[in-house]
Protein backbone atom coordinates (compact mmCIF):
# COMPACT_ATOMS: atom_id res chain seq x y z
CA UNK A 1 0.00 0.00 0.00
CA UNK A 2 1.63 3.16 -1.01
CA UNK A 3 0.61 6.78 0.72
CA UNK A 4 1.64 6.06 4.20
CA UNK A 5 4.94 7.93 4.40
CA UNK A 6 4.90 11.78 4.95
CA UNK A 7 7.98 14.29 4.94
CA UNK A 8 11.27 14.78 3.15
CA UNK A 9 13.79 15.23 6.13
CA UNK A 10 11.90 14.65 8.82
CA UNK A 11 9.97 11.67 7.79
CA UNK A 12 7.28 9.05 9.09
CA UNK A 13 5.81 6.17 7.72
CA UNK A 14 2.91 5.22 9.71
CA UNK A 15 1.50 1.15 10.10
CA UNK A 16 -1.07 -1.19 11.52
CA UNK A 17 -4.91 -1.31 11.79
CA UNK A 18 -7.76 -0.97 14.00
CA UNK A 19 -8.17 -4.21 14.87
CA UNK A 20 -5.11 -5.31 14.26
CA UNK A 21 -2.53 -6.36 17.00
CA UNK A 22 -1.73 -2.36 17.03
CA UNK A 23 -0.54 0.54 15.20
CA UNK A 24 2.60 2.14 14.85
CA UNK A 25 4.84 4.69 13.66
CA UNK A 26 8.76 5.03 12.33
CA UNK A 27 10.00 8.50 12.38
CA UNK A 28 13.48 8.97 10.15
CA UNK A 29 15.45 12.28 10.41
CA UNK A 30 15.79 13.37 13.98
CA UNK A 31 18.71 15.19 14.95
CA UNK A 32 20.63 13.13 17.48
CA UNK A 33 20.91 14.53 21.22
CA UNK A 34 17.50 15.68 21.93
CA UNK A 35 16.26 14.78 25.09
CA UNK A 36 13.21 12.02 24.62
CA UNK A 37 11.06 9.75 26.72
CA UNK A 38 8.14 7.98 26.45
CA UNK A 39 6.36 10.29 28.90
CA UNK A 40 6.95 12.64 26.30
CA UNK A 41 5.19 10.53 23.40
CA UNK A 42 2.31 9.46 26.38
CA UNK A 43 1.91 12.74 26.70
CA UNK A 44 0.20 13.44 23.77
CA UNK A 45 -1.69 10.16 23.11
CA UNK A 46 -3.39 10.49 26.17
CA UNK A 47 -5.20 13.72 24.76
CA UNK A 48 -6.40 11.27 22.03
CA UNK A 49 -7.21 8.18 23.79
CA UNK A 50 -10.73 6.92 23.82
CA UNK A 51 -12.96 6.55 26.92
CA UNK A 52 -12.14 10.10 28.15
CA UNK A 53 -15.49 11.37 28.43
CA UNK A 54 -18.95 10.17 27.64
CA UNK A 55 -18.33 12.25 24.31
CA UNK A 56 -15.59 10.05 23.03
CA UNK A 57 -15.84 6.15 21.84
CA UNK A 58 -16.23 3.90 25.04
CA UNK A 59 -13.05 1.72 23.56
CA UNK A 60 -11.45 0.95 26.89
CA UNK A 61 -7.37 1.45 25.02
CA UNK A 62 -4.82 2.57 27.59
CA UNK A 63 -2.80 3.62 24.17
CA UNK A 64 0.34 3.58 25.59
CA UNK A 65 3.57 3.53 23.71
CA UNK A 66 6.45 1.39 23.75
CA UNK A 67 9.21 3.26 21.71
CA UNK A 68 11.26 0.71 20.41
CA UNK A 69 14.66 1.94 18.63
CA UNK A 70 16.46 5.55 18.07
CA UNK A 71 17.03 6.17 22.14
CA UNK A 72 19.68 5.87 24.17
CA UNK A 73 20.31 6.83 27.79
CA UNK A 74 17.15 9.50 27.45
CA UNK A 75 18.66 11.08 24.10
CA UNK A 76 18.02 10.28 20.03
CA UNK A 77 20.94 8.60 18.35
CA UNK A 78 19.97 10.48 14.95
CA UNK A 79 18.92 6.65 13.98
CA UNK A 80 15.32 5.97 13.19
CA UNK A 81 12.72 6.34 16.23
CA UNK A 82 9.86 3.33 15.58
CA UNK A 83 7.58 3.68 18.28
CA UNK A 84 4.09 1.15 19.07
CA UNK A 85 0.79 1.25 21.03
CA UNK A 86 -0.71 -1.97 20.97
CA UNK A 87 -4.53 -2.80 20.80
CA UNK A 88 -5.81 -4.53 24.02
CA UNK A 89 -9.59 -3.48 23.44
CA UNK A 90 -10.66 -4.73 20.11
CA UNK A 91 -14.39 -6.46 19.54
CA UNK A 92 -14.17 -7.23 15.84
CA UNK A 93 -17.93 -9.16 16.48
CA UNK A 94 -19.50 -5.68 16.61
CA UNK A 95 -18.38 -5.20 13.07
CA UNK A 96 -19.80 -9.12 11.81
CA UNK A 97 -23.10 -8.09 10.82
CA UNK A 98 -21.50 -5.36 8.09
CA UNK A 99 -18.42 -7.10 7.36
CA UNK A 100 -20.38 -7.32 3.58
CA UNK A 101 -21.96 -4.10 3.64
CA UNK A 102 -20.95 -0.43 2.98
CA UNK A 103 -21.45 1.69 5.41
CA UNK A 104 -22.64 5.68 4.11
CA UNK A 105 -20.00 7.57 4.88
CA UNK A 106 -17.32 5.52 5.36
CA UNK A 107 -14.23 3.99 2.99
CA UNK A 108 -15.99 0.90 2.72
CA UNK A 109 -17.16 0.74 -1.07
CA UNK A 110 -14.24 3.06 -2.35
CA UNK A 111 -11.60 0.80 -0.30
CA UNK A 112 -13.19 -2.03 -1.59
CA UNK A 113 -13.05 -1.29 -5.17
CA UNK A 114 -9.22 -0.04 -5.18
CA UNK A 115 -8.11 -3.12 -2.99
CA UNK A 116 -10.49 -5.68 -3.71
CA UNK A 117 -11.35 -6.61 -0.16
CA UNK A 118 -11.68 -4.32 3.23
CA UNK A 119 -10.37 -4.94 6.46
CA UNK A 120 -14.03 -4.32 8.04
CA UNK A 121 -12.76 -4.19 11.81
CA UNK A 122 -13.47 -0.83 12.10
CA UNK A 123 -12.11 0.17 8.91
CA UNK A 124 -8.79 -1.05 9.22
CA UNK A 125 -6.20 1.18 7.71
CA UNK A 126 -9.03 3.39 7.13
CA UNK A 127 -9.60 3.91 10.79
CA UNK A 128 -9.43 6.76 13.35
CA UNK A 129 -6.86 4.96 15.40
CA UNK A 130 -4.37 5.26 12.75
CA UNK A 131 -4.25 8.43 14.07
CA UNK A 132 -2.19 7.58 17.11
CA UNK A 133 0.97 6.67 14.88
CA UNK A 134 0.63 10.29 13.96
CA UNK A 135 0.35 12.29 17.13
CA UNK A 136 3.32 9.59 18.47
CA UNK A 137 5.54 11.26 15.77
CA UNK A 138 3.50 14.72 16.24
CA UNK A 139 4.91 14.55 19.72
CA UNK A 140 8.25 14.46 18.85
CA UNK A 141 8.09 17.02 16.52
CA UNK A 142 6.87 19.62 19.29
CA UNK A 143 9.51 19.11 20.98
CA UNK A 144 11.99 19.80 18.91
CA UNK A 145 9.98 22.81 17.77
CA UNK A 146 10.16 23.77 20.83
CA UNK A 147 14.07 24.11 21.14
CA UNK A 148 13.56 26.74 17.86
CA UNK A 149 10.88 28.64 20.01
CA UNK A 150 8.19 27.63 18.10
CA UNK A 151 4.98 26.33 19.83
CA UNK A 152 2.06 24.80 18.30
CA UNK A 153 -1.80 25.03 19.81
CA UNK A 154 -4.58 23.74 18.93
CA UNK A 155 -8.11 23.86 20.16
CA UNK A 156 -12.39 23.32 18.99
CA UNK A 157 -13.24 26.54 17.80
CA UNK A 158 -16.64 25.21 16.84
CA UNK A 159 -19.17 22.00 17.06
CA UNK A 160 -22.29 22.17 15.01
CA UNK A 161 -23.27 26.11 15.14
CA UNK A 162 -22.19 26.75 18.97
CA UNK A 163 -18.77 28.25 18.64
CA UNK A 164 -16.47 30.32 20.92
CA UNK A 165 -16.57 33.89 21.70
CA UNK A 166 -13.41 35.62 21.20
CA UNK A 167 -13.85 37.89 24.06
CA UNK A 168 -14.16 34.35 26.02
CA UNK A 169 -10.92 32.70 24.60
CA UNK A 170 -8.87 31.33 26.87
CA UNK A 171 -6.34 29.03 25.70
CA UNK A 172 -5.66 27.14 29.36
CA UNK A 173 -9.64 26.72 29.84
CA UNK A 174 -9.10 24.17 26.51
CA UNK A 175 -7.93 21.59 28.70
CA UNK A 176 -10.59 22.22 31.75
CA UNK A 177 -13.79 20.77 29.47
CA UNK A 178 -13.99 17.60 27.99
CA UNK A 179 -14.65 18.85 24.61
CA UNK A 180 -11.66 20.98 24.27
CA UNK A 181 -13.04 24.32 23.85
CA UNK A 182 -10.98 27.63 24.92
CA UNK A 183 -14.31 29.25 26.32
CA UNK A 184 -16.56 27.78 29.44
CA UNK A 185 -19.61 29.14 28.07
CA UNK A 186 -19.66 27.66 24.61
CA UNK A 187 -18.50 24.29 26.28
CA UNK A 188 -21.62 23.90 28.63
CA UNK A 189 -23.90 24.98 25.65
CA UNK A 190 -22.44 22.33 23.08
CA UNK A 191 -22.61 20.00 26.03
CA UNK A 192 -26.41 20.24 26.23
CA UNK A 193 -26.72 20.38 22.75
CA UNK A 194 -24.57 16.88 22.42
CA UNK A 195 -27.09 15.05 24.87
CA UNK A 196 -29.52 15.85 22.42
CA UNK A 197 -27.48 14.42 19.13
CA UNK A 198 -26.73 11.30 21.32
CA UNK A 199 -30.66 11.14 22.61
CA UNK A 200 -31.10 11.14 19.22
CA UNK A 201 -28.75 8.80 18.04
CA UNK A 202 -26.87 11.19 15.89
CA UNK A 203 -23.68 13.09 14.97
CA UNK A 204 -22.35 16.26 14.83
CA UNK A 205 -19.04 18.10 13.11
CA UNK A 206 -17.20 21.01 14.00
CA UNK A 207 -14.36 22.68 13.15
CA UNK A 208 -10.30 23.13 15.34
CA UNK A 209 -8.23 25.92 14.61
CA UNK A 210 -4.64 25.66 15.09
CA UNK A 211 -2.03 28.28 15.92
CA UNK A 212 2.09 28.24 15.17
CA UNK A 213 3.60 30.73 17.42
CA UNK A 214 7.06 31.82 17.44
CA UNK A 215 7.89 30.87 13.54
CA UNK A 216 10.81 32.82 11.47
CA UNK A 217 10.14 34.23 8.32
CA UNK A 218 11.33 32.99 5.11
CA UNK A 219 10.16 28.81 5.86
CA UNK A 220 8.12 27.15 3.12
CA UNK A 221 8.90 27.06 -0.70
CA UNK A 222 7.63 29.50 -3.36
CA UNK A 223 6.37 27.16 -5.78
CA UNK A 224 4.41 23.80 -5.50
CA UNK A 225 6.36 23.04 -1.82
CA UNK A 226 4.66 26.18 -0.54
CA UNK A 227 4.02 26.07 3.28
CA UNK A 228 0.27 26.62 3.11
CA UNK A 229 -0.12 23.68 0.31
CA UNK A 230 2.18 21.55 2.40
CA UNK A 231 -0.32 22.07 5.56
CA UNK A 232 -3.38 21.51 3.55
CA UNK A 233 -2.01 18.12 2.60
CA UNK A 234 -1.02 17.47 5.83
CA UNK A 235 -4.44 18.58 7.48
CA UNK A 236 -6.56 16.97 4.65
CA UNK A 237 -5.15 13.92 5.03
CA UNK A 238 -6.65 13.18 8.60
CA UNK A 239 -9.50 11.07 7.71
CA UNK A 240 -12.95 12.92 8.63
CA UNK A 241 -11.89 16.74 7.37
CA UNK A 242 -13.38 17.84 4.56
CA UNK A 243 -12.35 21.48 4.50
CA UNK A 244 -9.07 23.54 5.40
CA UNK A 245 -8.28 27.11 5.54
CA UNK A 246 -5.48 29.58 6.28
CA UNK A 247 -5.88 32.81 7.66
CA UNK A 248 -9.17 34.47 6.71
CA UNK A 249 -10.09 31.71 4.24
CA UNK A 250 -12.59 31.81 2.90
CA UNK A 251 -13.69 35.01 4.13
CA UNK A 252 -11.04 36.29 1.68
CA UNK A 253 -13.21 35.73 -1.65
CA UNK A 254 -15.46 38.46 -0.09
CA UNK A 255 -13.02 40.93 0.95
CA UNK A 256 -11.48 43.87 -0.57
CA UNK A 257 -7.71 44.29 -1.52
CA UNK A 258 -7.34 47.16 0.71
CA UNK A 259 -8.83 45.44 3.23
CA UNK A 260 -7.09 41.89 3.25
CA UNK A 261 -3.58 43.01 2.53
CA UNK A 262 -1.57 43.18 6.12
CA UNK A 263 0.71 46.60 6.44
CA UNK A 264 3.82 46.52 7.13
CA UNK A 265 5.85 48.44 9.68
CA UNK A 266 8.98 48.30 12.00
CA UNK A 267 8.57 47.16 15.20
CA UNK A 268 10.02 48.48 18.66
CA UNK A 269 12.88 45.99 17.75
CA UNK A 270 13.82 47.42 14.36
CA UNK A 271 11.69 44.56 12.36
CA UNK A 272 9.45 43.95 9.95
CA UNK A 273 6.37 43.16 11.51
CA UNK A 274 2.63 42.94 10.12
CA UNK A 275 -0.34 45.14 11.91
CA UNK A 276 -2.70 42.25 10.97
CA UNK A 277 -3.09 39.32 10.06
CA UNK A 278 -5.18 38.15 7.21
CA UNK A 279 -2.59 36.10 5.34
CA UNK A 280 -2.32 33.38 8.28
CA UNK A 281 1.08 34.04 8.84
CA UNK A 282 1.93 32.75 4.80
CA UNK A 283 2.73 34.94 1.97
CA UNK A 284 3.75 33.56 -1.19
CA UNK A 285 4.19 30.15 -0.08
CA UNK A 286 6.42 31.12 2.73
CA UNK A 287 6.03 32.08 6.56
CA UNK A 288 5.89 35.50 7.02
CA UNK A 289 7.20 36.34 10.82
CA UNK A 290 3.41 36.12 11.99
CA UNK A 291 1.45 33.27 13.81
CA UNK A 292 0.71 30.81 11.51
CA UNK A 293 -3.42 30.43 11.83
CA UNK A 294 -4.99 26.92 10.07
CA UNK A 295 -8.55 25.82 10.03
CA UNK A 296 -9.81 22.04 9.48
CA UNK A 297 -13.32 21.39 9.25
CA UNK A 298 -14.71 17.66 10.57
CA UNK A 299 -17.00 15.85 9.69
CA UNK A 300 -20.30 14.28 11.20
CA UNK A 301 -18.98 11.31 12.64
CA UNK A 302 -20.49 8.51 10.10
CA UNK A 303 -20.93 5.63 12.25
CA UNK A 304 -24.70 6.37 13.72
CA UNK A 305 -27.12 4.05 15.35
CA UNK A 306 -30.18 5.79 13.24
CA UNK A 307 -31.32 3.18 10.29
CA UNK A 308 -29.77 4.27 6.83
CA UNK A 309 -30.04 2.95 3.11
CA UNK A 310 -27.12 1.45 1.69
CA UNK A 311 -25.96 -1.74 -0.63
CA UNK A 312 -24.08 -4.90 0.28
CA UNK A 313 -21.10 -6.44 -2.13
CA UNK A 314 -24.02 -8.40 -3.83
CA UNK A 315 -25.52 -5.70 -5.36
CA UNK A 316 -28.74 -5.24 -3.21
CA UNK A 317 -30.28 -2.61 -1.53
CA UNK A 318 -30.13 -2.77 2.45
CA UNK A 319 -31.23 -1.10 5.32
CA UNK A 320 -28.11 -0.65 8.42
CA UNK A 321 -28.32 0.53 12.05
CA UNK A 322 -24.41 0.47 12.97
CA UNK A 323 -23.40 -0.99 16.47
CA UNK A 324 -20.69 -0.52 18.36
CA UNK A 325 -18.55 2.24 20.01
CA UNK A 326 -18.66 5.12 18.37
CA UNK A 327 -17.79 8.77 18.63
CA UNK A 328 -20.90 11.29 19.08
CA UNK A 329 -18.40 14.44 18.10
CA UNK A 330 -15.04 13.05 16.91
CA UNK A 331 -13.59 17.36 16.42
CA UNK A 332 -12.43 17.33 20.61
CA UNK A 333 -10.43 14.12 20.04
CA UNK A 334 -9.01 15.53 16.82
CA UNK A 335 -7.46 18.70 18.48
CA UNK A 336 -4.28 16.74 19.10
CA UNK A 337 -3.97 15.30 15.71
CA UNK A 338 -4.23 18.70 14.14
CA UNK A 339 -1.59 19.81 16.27
CA UNK A 340 0.50 16.50 15.34
CA UNK A 341 0.02 17.16 11.58
CA UNK A 342 1.16 20.91 11.80
CA UNK A 343 4.28 20.50 13.70
CA UNK A 344 5.52 17.27 11.72
CA UNK A 345 4.75 19.92 8.23
CA UNK A 346 6.24 22.57 9.65
CA UNK A 347 9.36 21.06 11.31
CA UNK A 348 10.33 19.36 7.82
CA UNK A 349 10.06 22.43 5.91
CA UNK A 350 12.02 24.33 9.03
CA UNK A 351 14.62 21.62 8.30
CA UNK A 352 14.62 21.79 4.18
CA UNK A 353 14.78 25.81 4.49
CA UNK A 354 18.13 25.41 6.56
CA UNK A 355 20.09 25.00 3.23
CA UNK A 356 18.07 27.62 1.79
CA UNK A 357 21.52 29.67 1.38
CA UNK A 358 24.81 30.22 3.10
Amino acid sequence: MAGSTYGTSFRIMTWGESHGKGVGVTVDGCPAGLSLGEEDIQEYLDRRKPGQSRYATARREGDEVEILSGIFEGRTTGTPIAMMVRNTDQRSKDYSEIMNVYRPGHADFSFDKKYGFRDYRGGGRSSARETIARVAAGAIACKLLKTYGIIVNAYVKSIGKFEVDQSRFDLAERDNNSLNMPDPVAAAETAEFLEGMMAAHDSVGGVVECVVTGMPAGVGEPVFDKLDACLAKAIMSIGAVKGFEIGDGFAAAQALGSQNNDAFYMDENGKPAKRTNHSGGILGGMSDGGDIVLRAAFKPTPSIAQPQRTVNRDGEEVEIAIKGRHDPVIVPRAVVVVEAMTALTVLDLLLISKTSRM
